[in-house]
């Protein structure tokens, strides 16, 4: 959510990063409700003060002053009972305007309309060459007996699967070398719960937008969670942290629920978009500094990246441009990995910085040691790494001639130092 006064004072700002963003919010109508109710709750105010000051005069009038005062003090409840009538109605529709307010963009991220308009940074790793025609993943997991999509789509319909030996063990691996890095840097590994309260989706910005792609448990008002993102960022919600606390790092390994509405007819094939899935994510909640923020997302992203080198998988970096950012997002890396048989490098990582967005949701805030004031927090979260998706490269690229997939080593530990995974093995 934006602070109400930056609304106020450059409407134009957030008109343009409603456009360029590709949301719509009427700012005009927003600025028009804050008016009356900024007017209504003063006149409220005034005539809280006028009562007040009647009250304390009565006692001390003689008989025809006090009927008239009386008389005056029956028309302010009358009027303020009307105020307070016009503010109930006034008061959610402006809420549910701010809720729909878009945060500019940082200057440096691109003008696009979606993510075919995304800038490349960099790219790291080099793109394998076959002396062989390769197979794409499905037909390695199918051959070698790791992916079984049809007893998975047979069991939960379209988009799912079933990984089963040596594939569940790969995929347990990935998970789990992606966690024992993250600890080793220093993030505090979380289990969360993965049912979230309305509150909790507002709190982090995913509702209202969302909610198509939300599997709802409309029994118990509650929400499958997309990420984990949304319980590490909500952990501390309400409350003010101390600056010795900050910045809080957190990662959690968990099972993420996405509904892919809208999606119908698009990478359907394999293991690319599907319903269920795991994923290792990390989060920072820091000081109220661009500075801060910066460095932090530099950071996360930093270890993603390690991850990927660690796993020898070549990917490229963008810049997300405007059309592709979410409503809260300032900015975002995407790390996306090179998948032979998609011929291109597709997203498996986006790293997001937000300023104040959520934390002001969430009433997120921290103690300026100085000033003692209160201030919203900054909050980030990026993928540390995504699986199945990430199976995609690792079984394309590490494939042989003869079928069997070669396990990368940074993974064999996991593994009982297996080596390679063959169709009989």
């Amino acid at each position: 959510m934006i602070d109400i006064k930056q609304i106020r004072d450059n409407p134009e700002k957030f008109k343009k990063a409603a456009k360029d963003k590709n949301f719509d919010v009427d700012i005009d109508r927003l600025l028009e409700v804050d008016d009356i109710l900024r007017d209504q709750k003063q006149q409220l105010q005034d005539i809280s003060t006028e009562k007040n000051h009647i009250g304390k005069s009565i006692p001390k009038l003689e008989e025809p002053e006090k009927v008239i005062k009386l008389g005056r003090l029956s028309e302010l409840k009358a009027i303020e009972m009307s105020l307070n009538s016009n503010i109930k109605v006034l008061q959610p529709e402006l809420d549910a305007l701010m809720q729909l307010v878009a945060q500019p963009a940082d200057d440096d991220v691109p003008i696009g309309k979606d993510d075919t308009e995304n800038v490349e940074i960099r790219r790291e790793g080099e793109i394998r060459k076959f002396d062989f025609e390769p197979k794409d993943h499905v037909q390695l997991g199918l051959a070698l007996g790791i992916i079984d999509i049809e007893r998975g789509v047979k069991l939960a319909g379209t988009r799912n699967y079933i990984l089963k030996g040596d594939g569940a063990l790969l995929h347990w691996a990935v998970l789990r070398f992606a966690m024992d890095f993250m600890v080793g840097k220093g993030y505090v590994p979380m289990s969360v719960p993965l049912l979230m309260k309305d509150q909790t989706m507002i709190g982090t910005g995913f509702f209202p937008g969302s909610e198509d792609q939300t599997y709802r448990m409309e029994k118990d008002q509650l929400n499958l969670a997309g990420t984990a993102e949304v319980p590490l960022t909500a952990y501390r919600m309400g409350e003010i942290l101390s600056a010795e606390e900050l910045p809080l790092k957190y990662v959690a390994l968990s099972s993420c629920f996405r509904r892919e509405a809208g999606a119908a007819g698009k990478d359907t094939y394999g293991l690319y978009r599907i319903h269920q899935f795991d994923k290792v994510e990390q989060v920072v909640i820091c000081e109220n500094s661009v500075e801060q923020s910066n460095k932090f997302h530099n950071e996360i992203l930093s270890n993603a990246e390690a991850v990927m080198q660690a796993l020898e998988l070549p990917y490229q970096i963008t810049n997300v441009c405007t059309g592709d950012l979410g409503r809260g997002q300032v900015k975002k890396f995407d790390i996306e990995a090179w998948m032979p048989s998609r011929g291109n490098y597709c997203e498996t990582h986006s790293a997001s910085k937000f300023y104040e967005f959520q934390a002001r949701r969430m009433n997120l805030r921290c103690k300026d040691p100085t000033t003692k004031k209160n201030h919203f927090c900054h909050t980030l979260n990026n993928t540390v790494i995504a699986s199945p998706r990430i199976l995609i490269p690792i079984l394309e690229l590490y494939q042989h001639a003869d079928g069997s997939i070669t396990i990368p080593k940074r993974l064999r530990p996991y593994m009982n130092d297996k080596e390679t995974i063959n169709k009989h093995s």
